[in-house]
């Protein structure tokens, strides 16, 4: 089989036939867009935490955008501080078991009630596997799968107890469903989330609480702020050096033609504002046609399709 035959026909029926799964974005207050519902989204002091956070608050969440260290929130902060959105922003790191039990309780203190969470914070940690340090390796489940955790674990309770319970967002990456080179770290935390979320389904659906994956394909943030490496990704002793060196290459040619984070946040609102939402959501043509491509592929196809495309 010819895998690029099969990735071209795959593309072409992508952008000459509505794709099932797609979101169709209708802007608009729905019956939850009220002043009373409060929203809770972590990692907003850029890209797609802080526009799901605008968003939120311009279609009428009182939106609590946290962060991890508010004196890198300026741009958020000035915007609560006019008093224009109905936007607070006080401190949460996912990382900490007291920083989120306080969050929490702080939010449930002033407002009485939590409709929806976004889990958003988390980071892409880049480079080979065994160039990373085991430390390195638990600091990204720390963040992307204990982080979420944790904060589920303080909202569960709150939502229970509410009778129209509440929606959990978790952003999760096309990385979740399909394994890249140099990411391996970062795709099993995210796969991780997946499968979390999966499950939970299960377990909260008694209580009516909804549970939401966005799935996001290559999205334009601040990637020198949200991604990392360990040093050994430009030190020429690396084994990996001259691997390491084409993913950046292909990583800043991709860049060029990702999807802004406005984009993913209108999906969010999408879910968040839903009777009965999706259990998944892809945002980004390159996240809709990389997953159905690899659904067409075997596993070798696929393994030679992506070392063609990012280490040749």
């Amino acid at each position: 089989m010819d895998i690029y035959k099969v990735l071209m026909s795959i593309l072409w029926r992508n952008a000459t036939t509505k794709d099932k799964n797609r979101p169709v974005i209708q802007l608009g207050m729905s019956k939850n867009s009220t002043g009373k519902k409060i929203a809770v989204v972590t990692g907003s002091s850029n890209g797609m935490g802080f526009e799901t956070s605008l968003l939120l608050a311009k279609y009428g969440f009182h939106t609590y955008a946290t962060v991890r260290n508010p004196r890198r929130a300026k741009a958020l902060k000035d915007i609560s501080d006019k008093g224009e959105l109905p936007i607070q922003v006080i401190e949460l790191d996912v990382d900490s078991d007291k920083s989120v039990k306080d969050a929490i309780d702080r939010i449930y203190k002033e407002s009485r009630r939590i409709d929806v969470l976004v889990n958003n914070a988390g980071y892409s940690l880049l480079g080979a596997l065994e160039d990373l340090s085991m430390d390195q390796v638990k600091a990204q489940f720390e963040t992307n799968l204990f982080g979420p955790i944790r904060v589920m674990k303080s909202v569960f309770p709150i939502m229970r107890k509410q009778r129209e319970g509440g929606t959990i967002v978790n952003v999760s990456s096309m990385s979740g469903r399909l394994g890249f080179p140099f990411l391996s770290a970062y795709a099993a935390s995210k796969f991780a989330i997946e499968g979390l979320t999966e499950s939970l389904v299960y377990e909260t659906q008694p209580f009516g609480i909804k549970l939401v994956l966005i799935e996001p394909g290559i999205t334009k943030t601040n990637f020198a702020e949200n991604g990392r490496s360990p040093d050994t990704t430009v030190d020429a002793s690396s084994p990996y050096t001259s691997l390491s060196q084409k993913i950046l290459k292909s990583a800043s040619t991709l860049m060029e033609t990702a999807t802004p984070p406005e984009e993913v946040a209108k999906v969010i609102l999408k879910a968040v504002t839903t009777d009965n939402p999706d259990l998944r959501y892809r945002t980004g043509n390159d996240a809709e046609q990389m997953v159905e491509a690899r659904s067409a592929m075997s596993d070798r196809e696929w393994q030679q399709l992506i070392s063609q495309q990012y280490l040749a």
